[in-house]
């Protein structure tokens, strides 16, 4: 069966073969928190993106392949609630943005700043820093040859940006911040898979962009 992206809590993950990277996607609870396994093809070197909850379900999905890095989008709890867990038993470096790593449960050996570059193996995924939904909220941008890939953390959205709690200058940066980031630099097959929920992609929401602007959320 073809990747979708639809995953629930305590079901199973759906996993997407692209060239030279492998990619399974995990719901977890209880707030239906999406993780991201990246698995190189050549070497077996594995990152994993969210290590959110459930840390066994997230170990179960390693096999036999090392997990050289965990990847934390940013500092909310329900994003990093496995990490000490999944980093005790396979001590994965820890890899965020310097700008939330005070809230992280260990300290962050490998901060990433914006235009960073973290490997999975032969692979190379691009630091992108959306400043709003946290200070140092980061996504990581895969080029398959064909499609690009953007894991969102909580970001962007199926139908619009992260949650800013209505705080106007917060949700200014983070517009500002998709639109020459994100939409400013990647194309309309640039597949989004974000923090929880549904995957999208940005064809699909680059029209409303000011209306997301207009409503203020």
């Amino acid at each position: 069966m073809s990747y979708t992206g639809n995953v629930d809590v305590g079901g199973a993950p759906d996993v997407r073969e692209l060239p030279g990277l492998t990619i399974t996607k995990l719901a977890v609870g209880p707030y239906d928190n999406n993780a991201y396994l990246l698995h190189c093809t050549a070497t077996g070197e594995q990152v994993l993106v969210d290590a959110a909850n459930e840390p066994d379900r997230l170990l179960g999905l390693l096999g036999d392949g090392p997990l050289s890095r965990v990847v934390t989008t940013h500092r909310h709890q329900d994003h990093w609630g496995a990490l000490a867990t999944v980093v005790d038993a396979t001590h994965a470096r820890v890899v965020a943005h310097p700008d939330d790593a005070e809230a992280l449960p260990l300290p962050v050996t490998e901060p990433v700043e914006h235009g960073a570059t973290v490997r999975v193996g032969q692979n190379a995924l691009s630091v992108i820093h959306l400043r709003g939904h946290t200070p140092g909220s980061i996504a990581l941008r895969y080029d398959d040859g064909d499609t690009p890939h953007l894991f969102a953390g909580d970001s962007l959205f199926p139908g619009g940006a992260g949650n800013t709690w209505g705080d106007k200058k917060l949700f200014t940066q983070l517009m500002n911040d998709l639109e020459e980031r994100v939409f400013g630099t990647l194309p309309d097959n640039t597949w989004v898979y974000p923090g929880h929920g549904k995957d999208t992609i940005l064809g699909k929401e680059r029209p409303h962009l000011q209306e997301w602007r207009d409503r203020g959320w």
